[in-house]
């Protein structure tokens, strides 16, 4: 979804890739000012972050603030959790960007991107609060990223609080009730795997369908919160797939009815007060997908229809 110029959502950290805990990596002496950055606050708000006024070492420093009790991130696993990002450059030192100021907490992955940040979060116990100081080397190295304003000679600062959990093969956990069939699509899967969805050789409904395939037995997806599912999108059309947080291996999550949206409205409308470990089946009109626009990189028309498979495997809230 996110590799679909937004297919859906645009994730605050869309520009930067974080990625997959341990205890420091490093001493911190004076030929070391990487080791001297500082952390205080409680797990859960916003952070203070000291930075030296001095330029960064080449060292890769690893801490753990806050020492969590919750499971342990495996290196498949992706995770809810909030962050904030300084750039390191010279002397100076900015904020980037930062969920503890939105109280939009992301899905994150363990094992993608940045390999100081990899390194840093792999291991790590929910509940614990990460400080990561990348130097180039284990940042975005000798070409920086532009789009944030990250100079191949920047070191980057992260903080990072981990909330919540996720396999990489988490799906719906409810009561089957239904298949679809009929007029709607039917969906077939196996646990742990992407469902497969055969559409009807028929006209689209013209209005937005919900269809509860698995019935969660937990609480109701509230506006506000962090919603993490696993989802297949299919074009009616061509009755095809077009993206899946199955085939990436990486749930996906956004901020249920958000403003401003971070979701078509589709999801916003289908999804508000599903109860989590519910598999639903929504059929997206083209009025609540994309719209007169399409989407070109997905391959989608402005008259296309739309149908979702989407397992709710958790709500997360600020």
């Amino acid at each position: 979804m996110r590799r679909i110029a937004a297919a859906l959502s645009v994730p605050l950290l869309a520009v930067m890739v974080l990625a997959g805990c341990g205890s420091s990596s490093s001493p911190s002496t004076a030929s070391n000012p990487n080791g001297s950055v500082a952390v205080t606050g409680a797990f859960g708000t916003t952070p203070t972050v000291k930075i030296p006024a001095s330029k960064a070492s080449g060292a890769l420093d690893i801490k753990t603030v806050i020492k969590g009790k919750g499971n342990v991130l495996a290196a498949g696993d992706s995770f809810v959790g909030n962050y904030a990002v300084y750039i390191w450059s010279g002397t100076k030192n900015k904020l980037a960007l930062s969920t503890f100021s939105t109280g939009s907490p992301q899905v994150l992955a363990a094992d993608v991107g940045l390999p100081g940040l990899k390194q840093a979060l792999t291991g790590a116990r929910m509940g614990s609060r990460v400080l990561a100081v990348l130097p180039p080397k284990d940042a975005y190295g000798s070409t920086g990223n532009a789009q944030i304003g990250v100079k191949p000679t920047d070191t980057i600062v992260f903080v990072v609080d981990l909330i919540k959990d996720f396999s990489s093969t988490a799906g719906a956990s409810g009561k089957q009730v239904s298949n679809g069939g009929g007029a709607l699509p039917t969906v077939t899967a196996s646990p742990g795997s992407a469902p497969q969805v055969k559409i009807p050789s028929r006209k689209p409904p013209s209005k937005l369908i919900v269809k509860t395939l698995i019935k969660g037995t937990g609480p109701p997806a509230a506006k506000g919160q962090t919603i993490v599912t696993q989802y297949v999108g299919y074009n009616w059309r061509t009755r095809a797939p077009f993206d899946s947080s199955w085939k990436r291996r990486q749930p996906f999550g956004f901020t249920l009815d958000a403003t401003p949206a971070q979701i078509i409205p589709g999801w916003d409308k289908g999804l508000l007060g599903v109860p989590v470990g519910s598999r639903v089946m929504l059929i997206v009109p083209p009025a609540d997908g994309y719209g007169k626009s399409g989407n070109a990189q997905a391959h989608i028309k402005p008259a296309d229809t739309l149908v979702f498979v989407v397992d709710i495997i958790g709500a997360v809230s600020k």
